[in-house]
């Protein structure tokens, strides 16, 4: 129905296959939490945004499938469905949002005050490895091993990476462990089913962080650390290096630089 709404409307052939294909990726995210793409709330659309910038989609990209929906909210005739969508445009190399070491501080404080293991964890999980939502939620707890200090992770398109753990992050996991016992799935719902990505966002917002920016965090505090971005990449999941770039600071002092050059080539000569 609605691709021949489409077609009344003037649309070219190229432009309703697009329609039909980005719809179908919606309606493939969608049902995989149960919903159902004609029944789209504003909260899903919002949440579908997230999940493509987390996915490292570009805002051109991330405009085109909002303009897809909203088409489709019109044809639904609820249009108010996808107004105030935010988008988060391309920032400067020197303008993504981390937190701040203070703020970490502070985040993990108020998570552990409210003394549930699982959230404790989740938390420390996202921070301490900067992976995906959809990436924790798809862990099994076979992906996990504590012996070895590791944790195994795929990504959506089938490639696996593994990162180790902290020490903070193991004793977390363990504490969590040892009080909800889950089976399968690593992190479980109070009705022991596999958490969505939908709970745990809604879990970060009553702490006023999101994943993104735990996973911005992580890999900041890695570059910072003068890891390499080979490095930062691999464990970050960052099919093209340009992305990870975007931690790299631009605004670099003339002294750095002197002194950067002084260094590598006071020996010769």
């Amino acid at each position: 129905m609605f691709l021949g709404w489409l077609e009344k409307e003037g649309k070219s052939g190229k432009t309703i296959l697009t329609y039909q294909q980005e719809l179908k990726k919606f309606d493939q995210w969608l049902g995989e939490r149960g919903l159902v793409l004609m029944e789209i709330s504003h909260d899903d659309v919002q949440e579908y945004m997230i999940h493509l910038e987390e996915q490292g989609k570009s805002p051109i990209t991330t405009d085109k499938v909002l303009g897809v929906i909203r088409t489709l909210t019109r044809f639904l005739k609820r249009p108010d469905v996808g107004l105030d969508i935010r988008i988060k445009h391309a920032p400067k190399k020197d303008e993504i949002d981390v937190l701040t070491k203070e703020e970490c501080e502070g985040l993990l404080a108020e998570v552990r005050e409210s003394r549930n293991a699982r959230n404790e964890a989740i938390v420390l999980t996202l921070l301490h490895t900067g992976i995906r939502v959809s990436e924790l939620c798809g862990l099994d707890l076979t992906d996990l091993d504590l012996e070895r200090g590791v944790v195994r992770v795929s990504d959506t398109h089938g490639d696996e990476r593994v990162i180790p753990l902290t020490d903070a992050l193991k004793s977390s996991l363990t504490a969590y462990l040892d009080e909800v016992q889950p089976v399968g799935p690593l992190f479980v719902s109070r009705s022991r089913e596999r958490l969505t990505e939908r709970s745990v966002q809604y879990m970060l917002k009553k702490f006023h962080v999101n994943a993104q920016k735990l996973r911005h965090t992580f890999c900041q505090q890695l570059v910072d650390r003068g890891v390499s971005l080979e490095v930062v990449s691999r464990l970050a999941g960052h099919r093209d290096i340009n992305v990870t770039r975007r931690y790299v600071k631009t605004a670099v002092e003339g002294s750095e630089l002197e002194r950067a050059i002084r260094e590598t080539f006071s020996h010769e000569g």
